[in-house]
């Protein structure tokens, strides 16, 4: 957990060179139900993070690849815990997508060994151009256990394999237009 405290210290403040700027840190601590949802067309959807605690509820929009990031982390982490993915996690219901509060523009993992929990932190986009240097963007810490992350895990993975089918050949997206496979015709190159 060191870490974080170095990142984010008590206070939020974070020293940069002579002067001290001021960091808004949110905490949900803990989290009652956290969740990934999904809205529009395949290929086109929009992804949210959605989260309740300390009698609040919030949206916050991000990338699928943030999201994809994150699984894959906390998948590895709970290995490294030895934590058993729970065959039957138990769904997160219960939340509404709201008008998101900002975009994501980084996320963090660590784990409180101390308090036997993970703690999510997401930041926001960087600050447009125009804003002042003393502006920083504001995170937001949620703090999960370990059957909470279980079920994210399972949630999240459900909502990201919503989306477009994977050919079977190559293994890329299909639009439902049509799918250029470099396999059959060398459309695209395979990385």
């Amino acid at each position: 957990m060191n870490f974080y405290r170095s990142v984010f210290p008590p206070g939020g403040r974070i020293k940069t060179g002579p002067r001290l700027v001021r960091v808004a840190i949110f905490e949900l601590d803990p989290v009652d139900r956290i969740a990934v949802a999904a809205v529009g067309q395949p290929g086109r959807r929009q992804f949210f993070l959605l989260a309740s605690g300390s009698g609040r509820q919030l949206t916050l929009a991000c990338e699928k690849s943030q999201v994809q990031a994150l699984i894959v982390r906390l998948n590895q982490m709970m290995e490294e815990k030895g934590i058993p993915a729970a065959e039957h996690a138990r769904a997160t219901t219960g939340l509404v997508l709201g008008e998101p509060e900002w975009q994501v523009g980084e996320m963090g993992l660590g784990y409180n060994e101390a308090r036997r929990m993970f703690v999510l932190v997401a930041s926001d986009a960087a600050v447009g151009e125009e804003a002042s240097p003393d502006d920083s963007a504001p995170s937001i810490r949620f703090w999960l256990s370990h059957d909470q992350v279980v079920a994210f895990s399972k949630q999240a993975e459900t909502v990201l394999t919503a989306g477009r089918p994977l050919c079977p050949r190559c293994g890329l997206p299909m639009d439902p237009a049509g799918h250029p496979c470099p396999v059959s015709n060398g459309a695209r190159p395979i990385f």
